[in-house]
């Protein structure tokens, strides 16, 4: 690896982490009514990296670029289903509850 090679990925894996520590205090300070909202704009977020891993498979040459175009695919695609999912299961917790000896609404 060469002298800016090893500089780049020093500078990129700093970026990570710095991002990995920072995520980590904005998301542990959210308030609780805050959550489902959040998490519904990360699933949009994750669905924009869909399309751009979609983008760079399309374009990609070479086997590092398609593998990394994969792997941001696979990882976007889980947290959109995963998010999804609890999503849904926490608007369901709002929904209001038949009182008993009422009849439960046909879907």
């Amino acid at each position: 690896m060469t002298d800016v090679g090893s500089l780049v990925f020093v500078v990129e894996l700093t970026i990570l982490v710095l991002a990995a520590f920072l995520g980590f205090e904005v998301i542990s300070k959210v308030p609780t009514m805050l959550h489902t909202p959040l998490m519904s704009g990360t699933n949009f977020i994750h669905g924009i990296v869909i399309v751009g891993a979609i983008l760079v498979l399309g374009e990609a040459d070479d086997t590092y670029l398609k593998t990394i175009g994969f792997i941001a695919m696979v990882l976007a695609t889980a947290n959109v289903v995963g998010g999804w999912f609890v999503t849904d299961r926490m608007l369901e917790m709002f929904k209001r509850r038949p009182e008993p000896g009422e009849r439960e609404p046909k879907k």
